[in-house]
């Protein structure tokens, strides 16, 4: 289950990426072993983020 910080940040990068960057999400899960949220989007799929449970994007290289 995610963080409540999580979610804020999930709705905040899925506004920007559908409303303003105009692209597709494709995939969203929970990694169960380390509770990060992924999010795969763009028309080419090459837009990934990866949200921590304290609901910072990670910046380490997919």
């Amino acid at each position: 289950m995610p963080t409540a910080a999580q979610v804020a940040s999930l709705y905040r990068i899925s506004y920007q990426l559908t409303y303003i960057m105009l692209q597709p999400i494709y995939l969203i899960c929970v990694d169960n072993r380390t509770r990060n949220i992924y999010i795969l989007a763009g028309y080419d799929e090459e837009i990934k983020f990866q949200i921590l449970p304290n609901g910072d994007l990670s910046d380490e290289p997919n």
